[in-house]
């Protein structure tokens, strides 16, 4: 027989959140832009060279490579993510950057306030989790509209956690 309990209770998952970094367009959208693009850029850039101002075809070619190589960066940086999961006894953060890196935070949602920065305009700038005079930045890449509707969503979730688990008692 062992001193420990071999039933170990199961945490309740109060929020379990994958943020990501909205994208509008697609691997095909981006493919028929670059070849409607080059297809443009090359026209023009024929025309130019019919005329005789044979160095303009070498920056249109420039203006698709540049092109490119900004929408490359932009897909390359949609693979970041942050993942939250609150439970009644934790707060569990997980930033993962577009290179790989991970950073990961265990706090104890007791102590967790959640703070907002709110413009005028522009509605919720950015929110951040307090706790102990330290505050995590989350949701860097979400739009205002939908920073303040994570923002409800993590207060209900760390409001529940600070009321503690709901027992069931069986009969």
């Amino acid at each position: 027989m062992t001193d420990r309990n071999d039933i170990d209770p199961v945490e309740p998952v109060l929020l379990s959140a994958l943020l990501t970094p909205h994208r509008s367009l697609s691997r095909s959208g981006f493919i028929l832009l670059m070849c409607a693009f080059g297809f443009v850029s090359f026209v023009a850039g024929i025309a130019f060279l019919v005329i005789g101002a044979w160095p303009v075809l070498g920056f249109f070619g420039l203006d698709v490579l540049i092109l490119y190589l900004a929408f490359r960066i932009n897909f390359r940086r949609a693979a970041a993510y942050e993942e939250i999961q609150v439970t009644p006894t934790t707060l569990h953060i997980r930033r993962v950057s577009h290179r790989g890196r991970q950073m990961e935070w265990t706090l104890n949602p007791l102590w967790v306030q959640l703070e907002t920065v709110e413009h005028e305009e522009y509605g919720t700038e950015r929110l951040y989790l307090a706790s102990r005079g330290n505050r995590i930045s989350i949701g860097r890449f979400l739009g205002p509209d939908e920073k303040a509707s994570f923002a409800k969503v993590l207060s209900a979730a760390l409001s529940a956690a600070n009321r503690g688990p709901a027992l069931n008692p069986v009969t």
